[in-house]
């Protein structure tokens, strides 16, 4: 199968070998892309449910805990045999959600996009390849840092919280991040049939 890739608000070359192509204005998404959205919104809202949660329970401490336990735990649950849901960052708190080599690429290219002004609520991107000898699309969408999500990821940390964000993920690089600033993307691949 020929690699075809559609980058949404336009093209960029990835840092991977295929070539970017730009969705045409007012161009609709394969069928595909909307499962993608859907399993990643479900993975979004339930984690959120969780921290905050966890958060008015016992405070950010009790938060990391239950994201180092719980978010793999509700990435696998949303996931299935047909799609892969997750998330990665160019600077990860869990080394597991490292990117790939395209991930990578989409990363870099969220950010250049906002660094020139694009909004990261607005940047998603999607691709048709093969994978592992599987036709496969592959989708991601950024997620910009939330107010919130400064308490654990900010510049400043609590100092109690900084100690047990030490000893859950020892090779943290996740801090430093300021509302609106790409925290990272969602990430779903999903296995396509003929038609999808």
């Amino acid at each position: 199968m020929n690699t075809v890739q559609r980058i949404a608000l336009g093209a960029v070359v990835l840092g991977c070998s295929h070539a970017a192509l730009p969705v045409a204005a007012g161009e609709a998404a394969p069928e595909w892309v909307d499962r993608a959205r859907s399993s990643a919104g479900t993975l979004a809202s339930r984690l959120q449910q969780e921290l905050q949660a966890a958060i008015a329970e016992g405070g950010p401490v009790q938060g990391i805990e239950t994201c180092r336990i719980r978010a793999p735990e509700i990435a696998e649950e949303t996931s299935s045999e047909r799609a892969r849901v997750g998330r990665t960052a160019l600077r990860v708190r869990n080394p597991d959600n490292a990117p790939d080599a395209w991930e990578a690429g989409v990363l870099q290219d969220f950010e250049q996009r906002i660094a020139a002004g694009a909004s990261p609520a607005e940047l998603e991107t999607w691709i048709e390849t093969d994978l592992d000898g599987r036709a496969t699309g592959r989708w991601m969408k950024a997620i910009p840092t939330q107010p919130l999500c400064v308490t654990c990821h900010g510049e400043t940390l609590a100092p109690e919280l900084a100690e047990a964000i030490e000893a859950a993920y020892p090779a943290d690089a996740a801090t430093g991040f300021a509302p609106g600033d790409l925290r990272g993307a969602f990430t779903v691949e999903v296995v396509l049939d003929a038609g999808d």
